[in-house]
Order: structure tokens, then C-alpha cells, then sequence
């Protein structure tokens, strides 16, 4: 199975696309999507949705993973998230594909163990899991643990009717 993990933002983007087979996971590419920070909202939520829609033609994952908003940040960041959030999850819909989400603390206890790891501890996790070589940037590192999380409770939840 392979799963695209994202983690959404409006500027930046993270993308993990992940193999699971059995108990075994492994990166098979992971990256970021930017935009301007001067370009309007409009254009950079198409420039985002292109660049996704590009992933998914190329890599035909089988599962989607989304990370939920973070509540904690300012209601103007929160209202330009849940925008980007929204755009990408239309693309992903678009395309015919099993959308999973994860709140933070999910993700993070998925691949630490500890619902509050802080993204340093998140990162080398995440390296060590998928034996991960080289610099990953920290929204690709975020979009690999979404993808992880997802791989870890897929048969769960569908055994529990969750997915």
C-alpha cells in the first residue's frame, strides 16, 4: 500500500509518499510545495493544488493522510489554513482517493510514543522509522509522520469502521 501523507499550509506544504508492505515501511519520496508570500491567496491555493495533483498523477498513491489544524495558532493563520486545507482536500477528492486525517497529537504519539513531542523529536523518529538519508525539510519530515500515523492505524480502523 502506498500512502501520500500532507502536511497543509498555505506557504508551504509538506508531502511524504510512503510503501507499506506487511509490517515494513519505507520512503519512497518526500518534499514541499512553496508559494510566494506576496502572491495572493487565490494563486497560491492553485499553485499548491497543481503541485499536489502533479504527485498524485506521478505516484498514483493508494490513501491520502492529512494532519488537522493546530488551534493554537492566531484566528487569521487558522481562517488561511483551513483554506489551504480545504483546497488540497478537493484535489485529493478529485481524484477518487481514501482521505484519512489525524489530529497533531495522533501523529505524534503514532511515531514517538509521546502526544507532545516536540517536531525535533518527531524529525529523528521519523528517520529512524523510514531510515530516512540526507535533509528532509520540516514540513516533508511533518508529511512523512502523517503518513506513518496513517500506516500504523489503517487496519484498525478499517476493522473498526473508522476509514
Amino acid at each position: 500500500m502506498v500512502i501520500l501523507g500532507i502536511d497543509p499550509g498555505s506557504r508551504h506544504t509538506g508531502y511524504g509518499l510512503i510503501e507499506k508492505q506487511g509490517d515494513r515501511l519505507r520512503a519512497l519520496e518526500h518534499g514541499r510545495f512553496s508559494c510566494a508570500a506576496q502572491a495572493p491567496l487565490p494563486e497560491r491555493l492553485h499553485k499548491l493544488c497543481s503541485d499536489l495533483r502533479e504527485v498524485i498523477h506521478r505516484t498514483r498513491p493508494d490513501a491520502v493522510a492529512l494532519e488537522t489544524p493546530f488551534h493554537g495558532v492566531n484566528s487569521r493563520s487558522l481562517i488561511v489554513l483551513a483554506q489551504a486545507r480545504g483546497a488540497l482536500l478537493a484535489t485529493v477528492a478529485a481524484h477518487d482517493l481514501r482521505i484519512m486525517e489525524y489530529s497533531p497529537a495522533e501523529v505524534k504519539s503514532a511515531v514517538s510514543g509521546n502526544g507532545r513531542a516536540d517536531k525535533r523529536q518527531v524529525a529523528t523518529m521519523v528517520r529512524l522509522i523510514l531510515e530516512v538519508k540526507g535533509r528532509a525539510s520540516a514540513d516533508a519530515t511533518d508529511a512523512l509522520a502523517v503518513a506513518i500515523c496513517c500506516a500504523q492505524r489503517y487496519r484498525f480502523e478499517q476493522l473498526t469502521g473508522r476509514s
